[in-house]
């Protein structure tokens, strides 16, 4: 029997979510420290720390990675994504402390996103751009999440490589991408302003636009509004259920950038854009007709 071709769905796929699986191990990394690392920035530069808790700066690559508990040097064998976890119990080699779940899930998530945009885009150049966009909106859905922020180190080229992607016309023409992502900086700086001035409030951070604005980027300016529907209505479910069932105060925060970050990985594989089009277009033909 002859061989499958390189090219067939089949490898591409699971070559898409092996690369998912080590990316995967890196994003925890990202999300892990990079919110240390920020902190470190803006913290005061007249209060030097204390001499005997005074350690070499942050970075995403030094130190090597260990337990925060024991600080046991995490070996090759035990940094195998999933696999190591598995194999280890969940439990850290040294002191045998809990490892959270979190990484193993991250991990194959990432996996899981690569492999459906494998198998949903095929080998195109459209698949290398949606990587980058599931994957960079992994990393701040965890890390709004986890602390309430969406840095400017990722929005920003996430806004950016969107417009570069789509230079080719990649996912949207260009015109697009632009228009995609003043109207998604827009509509939300608007939203903010507005609810300021009735309530005194802020209502969202900064960095909400910013991530509508890469996503407007990435995918052009027809699925903005579905995407904000969708986020908004996937926060008000959430945010009841924390009232009924977790005793949450009414008006406590609540970060939004993770609703964005879904409802932008949905519209990428549904292709909202294309459907929001084609609904303006009906509802103009019976409005003027």
């Amino acid at each position: 029997m002859a061989l499958a071709p390189l090219t067939a769905p089949v490898f591409v796929i699971a070559i898409a979510a092996l690369g998912g699986l080590c990316v995967g191990s890196f994003l925890n990394v990202l999300i892990y420290r990079l919110p240390l690392m920020l902190e470190a920035d803006y913290a005061d530069p007249d209060t030097p720390p204390a001499p005997d808790t005074a350690q070499p700066p942050l970075t995403l690559a030094m130190p090597a990675s260990h337990c925060p508990a024991c600080k046991h040097p995490v070996r090759p064998m035990e940094n195998i994504p999933v696999l190591s976890y598995l194999l280890l119990r969940g439990r850290c080699a040294g002191c045998r402390m809990r490892i959270p779940l979190r990484y193993p899930l991250i991990e194959l998530g990432s996996a899981l996103l690569a492999g459906g945009a494998a198998w949903h885009f095929g080998p195109t150049l459209q698949l290398g751009g949606a990587l980058l966009l599931l994957w960079t909106l992994t990393a701040l859905f965890c890390i709004d999440v986890n602390h309430q922020i969406l840095p400017d180190c990722l929005t920003l080229p996430l806004l950016w490589l969107g417009l570069l992607v789509n230079s080719l016309s990649t996912f949207v023409a260009l015109h697009d991408a632009v228009w995609g992502a003043a109207a998604g900086y827009l509509s939300l700086w608007s939203v903010f302003w507005i609810f300021r001035l009735f309530t005194g409030k802020d209502g969202m951070g900064y960095g909400d636009f910013k991530l509508l604005a890469a996503i407007g980027a990435w995918l052009g300016w027809s699925p903005l509004l579905p995407i904000i529907v969708l986020a908004s209505t996937g926060a008000s479910v959430v945010g009841l259920w924390q009232m009924r069932l977790r005793g949450a105060e009414h008006g406590q925060a609540m970060a939004f950038g993770p609703y964005l970050a879904v409802a932008g990985g949905v519209a990428l594989f549904f292709e909202m854009g294309r459907w929001a089009e084609k609904l303006i277009l009906v509802c103009a033909h019976y409005a003027f007709a």
